[in-house]
């Protein structure tokens, strides 16, 4: 058997030629002696015979082929010998690590301070500090806070036969041969070649250096006694598939004095820190940067008292900061980034848990409607239908608000069709009745018209006065609206981000109401707060959100949820197209039209684009109406239309005097025109996942059956993956959470505006155990110390993040 294994290993140094020996060829002594195996041989026989059958005809094979059998060959034939030998337990190998330093005291860190500029710290240099200035790094507090993106695994400690393709491990071998040789291509490259070998198997690990001085004699020989046969190694990199088996890809070498000897090397056989770089910094380099300004960290002291940390079961945060870039193992680093993470999320939420208790203790009249013929009854009675049970729900609970001396601050969230708007206008009803005003503000004209349409089918039956104000409301008007709100005898005002001009005064304003508030940053929320005296807070969203982004987006909010859809809603069917496939979905818009139905179809540009290869609205509608329907009438609707070109292009598609609208996002919040039965997409891809569950909502408001068309122009398989979540799932819920996980919180909401600070550790997506557990712990801090005079620690913190937060509000 040793026999056997000797000719396949030379046949693979020698590059699978079918090497001629004194008698035969390689294949013709593999064929014939597999085909009458050694006599120890008892088990795997057939396989044998299997092998002699393909290494008879293994000259008309190509390389590849040869490879693979010579490879199967060898693994069996290793199999069979470890059959033969007795077992034997083989654990993966023992290596002993340098213990670590002590912490330093804050002295060593040579007088360093938090806002230390990077330059003057000893051994970084103004050199390395300009590259670091390049990553936003400019003080000690920086750097520190600057975390690893990944770690390498060189603790993962295996046997040779242990190596696996893909992942990173670190191996203790002998050395059974060492050979160091110019490349014969290349005169200014060296190999380093080392035969290694443990109880389970044998390794080939090699170097290369370039460079002339590498290649000479003396060099050379300096290598290979460095590594003598009998010594003893640590191996470490990431592992690799070869025709020949696993090897290490640019390995880390060191030679161990003995095999239980301790590891001097900073990397191998430990957990090492990849950082982001930039040109010009290496990664030894920052490393270096970070170990400098480590020990500064124990003068930095915990802002969490040691019972509290203790309780929760938390690491101390100097140890966190130490150990995120240098931990110990896997359990130090899980333990440092829990820390780390509930720290950033303790922040997030004291911040909102402020403004939550600034926002809810503000002196409100308390707002009652007349327990009988009420506003809100009377309104009840004219609605076509009934309450579902959730919006009754949900109304009770504002109402409950609104009748408290403190000011109410809650989102209302529910799916595309759940019926928020007619909770809200009762909202607005309970404050009217109480002798106050109401506000309603949406984000663009066309929803705010639609607001507006709805409120004046209702609202002069119940003798309640009502106005719209946009950026298109002609002066005469806007003069006439603003005296009205001034003296009190407009109740309610519907509008636009003009309502927060500051000509907008209310007589007594008493509820506003914020719809897809989203839309809307913290600041401009509050501008229309300040405007009637400590008015309740109510805000919507028809973008459903997952608890955790609701916590960290809105936790200054109690949150009410209508989770239910009205009777009757008939189900959207869903289907993915192909950018070949459009002529269907123009049949399906005849057929729907037919029946006298409606379409949308929706894009993304308003024009073409040099820089994007999309088709536009404007060409499409062009191509539409002249080419595709021209015996249909196709609208248009895009943002940069004037306000009442808008009106009268959506009013005309919902009378049915177009039969098509061709539009860009305008039409995803808002819209409502149940004869629209069909909804196309274009270029599906380039929307997030809520905001095509938002434009599918616009169909299926009526009894028809509705259809959602998306048209996939995008070749690459994640963004199918994506589209078929829409295809499979009609939940907003479960949509939003996967959009969350494909796109982050960012792009989803676009939480910048929201005021909510970047997050350099956490994820809203795995870490929401930990984001409960530290507003958990914020709410008791705050209930005993609302100012935080007795933990210093946390308020300048606290302090400091909001002082980043508005630097940078005041840069954007």
């Amino acid at each position: 058997m040793r026999l056997l294994q000797q000719a396949l290993l030379l046949e693979s140094e020698r590059g699978f030629a079918d090497l001629l020996g004194r008698r035969e060829r390689f294949s013709g002594f593999l064929a014939r002696s597999l085909q009458a195996p050694p006599q120890e041989i008892t088990a795997g026989h057939s396989r044998c015979l299997e092998l002699a059958a393909a290494f008879a005809g293994y000259a008309e094979l190509s390389l590849a082929r040869r490879q693979s059998l010579v490879r199967d060959c060898r693994q069996h034939l290793h199999q069979l010998r470890q059959g033969l030998e007795p077992a034997r337990p083989m654990g993966p190998p023992r290596l002993r690590l340098m213990a670590a330093a002590p912490p330093p005291t804050p002295t060593a860190a040579g007088g360093l301070l938090p806002d230390t500029p990077l330059g003057e710290i000893r051994g970084v240099g103004p050199r390395t500090a300009a590259r670091l200035a390049q990553l936003g790094l400019f003080v000690v507090r920086d750097l520190v806070h600057y975390y690893p993106r990944d770690y390498l695994d060189y603790a993962n400690l295996v046997r040779i036969e242990g190596l696996r393709a893909g992942s990173t491990a670190t191996i203790v071998a002998t050395v059974r041969r060492c050979h160091a040789f110019a490349s014969p291509r290349n005169p200014n490259l060296a190999i380093l070649e080392l035969q290694l070998s443990d109880p389970t198997g044998r390794l080939r690990v090699s170097r290369f250096m370039a460079g002339k001085r590498f290649t000479s004699p003396g060099w050379l020989k300096s290598q290979q006694r460095l590594y003598p046969p009998g010594a003893s190694l640590a191996v470490s990199g990431l592992v690799r598939e070869t025709p020949y088996g696993p090897a290490f890809q640019d390995p880390l070498i060191e030679v161990l004095e003995s095999p239980q000897a301790p590891l001097r090397s900073e990397a191998i056989g430990r957990l090492l820190p990849v950082y982001g770089l930039t040109e010009g910094l290496g990664a030894d380099r920052l490393r270096q940067a970070v170990a400098s300004v480590l020990p500064l960290v124990e003068s930095w002291g915990d802002p969490l008292p040691p019972p509290l940390r203790r309780a929760e079961g938390l690491m101390a945060r100097p140890e966190a900061l130490r150990q995120i870039h240098a931990p110990r193992d896997q359990e130090s680093l899980r333990a440092s980034r829990q820390r780390l993470v509930f720290d950033e999320f303790l922040l997030l939420q004291l911040g909102l848990l402020q403004r939550r208790r600034a926002l809810t203790q503000r002196p409100s009249p308390p707002l009652q409607s007349p327990s009988r013929n009420s506003l809100v009854a009377r309104f009840l009675e004219l609605l076509p239908f009934q309450l579902t049970a959730a919006q009754r729900r949900v109304l009770e609970e504002i109402r409950a608000d609104l009748a408290r001396p403190q000011a109410m601050a809650r989102l209302l969230q529910g799916d595309v069709g759940s019926g928020k708007t007619v909770v809200a206008i009762a909202a607005l009803l309970t404050a009217i009745d109480a002798g106050c005003q109401g506000a309603l503000m949406a984000p663009t004209e066309v929803l705010a018209e639609q607001h507006y349409q709805k409120l004046c089918g209702w609202l002069p039956q119940l003798h309640v006065t009502c106005g719209l104000l946009s950026g298109s409301t002609p002066a005469r008007l806007r003069r006439q609206l603003l005296s009205d709100l001034t003296q009190g005898t407009l109740q309610l005002l519907v509008g636009t981000h003009a309502l927060l001009e500051d000509p907008v005064a209310f007589a007594r304003l008493g509820l506003v109401v914020v719809d897809e508030q989203h839309r809307f940053g913290v600041a401009q929320r509050n501008r229309l707060l300040a405007k009637g005296l400590q008015p309740h807070l109510l805000t919507m969203t028809a973008t459903p959100i997952p608890r955790t982004l609701a916590l960290s987006v809105h936790g200054d909010l109690e949150v009410s949820q209508i989770d239910g859809l009205p009777p009757g809603r008939t189900p959207i069917q869903t289907r993915l197209l192909r950018a070949g496939e459009r002529q269907l979905a123009y049949e399906l818009i005849r057929e729907e039209v037919a029946r006298g139905q409606r379409a949308y179809v929706v894009l993304p540009l308003v024009e073409e684009s040099e820089k994007l290869d999309l088709r536009s609205a404007v060409a499409v509608h062009r191509q539409l109406s002249e080419e595709v329907f021209p015996e249909l009438q196709v609208g248009l609707l895009h943002g940069r239309l004037a306000g009442p070109d808008k009106q009268a292009t959506l009013q005309a598609f919902a009378r049915g005097e177009s039969q098509v609208l061709v539009s860009t996002t305008v039409v995803e919040v808002g819209v409502d025109v149940p004869e629209a039965s069909v909804m196309v997409v274009e270029h599906a891809e380039r929307f997030g996942l809520a905001q095509l569950h938002q434009l599918r909502g616009r169909v299926g408001r009526g009894a028809a059956a509705s259809h959602c068309l998306l048209i996939n122009d995008s070749r690459q398989a994640l963004a199918r993956q994506r589209l078929d979540v829409l295809v499979r799932s009609s939940d907003g819920f479960e949509i939003a959470e996967m959009d969350l996980r494909l796109r982050g919180p960012g792009q989803v909401l676009g939480t910048r505006q929201s005021g909510l600070p970047d997050l350099a550790l956490a994820s809203l997506i795995d870490d929401g155990a930990v984001l409960e557990q530290a507003r958990d712990v914020g709410g008791r801090i705050l209930a005993e110390d609302p100012s935080l005079e007795r933990h210093p620690r946390l308020l300048a913190m606290l302090q400091s993040q909001r002082a980043r937060l508005t630097a940078g509000a005041r840069l954007n």
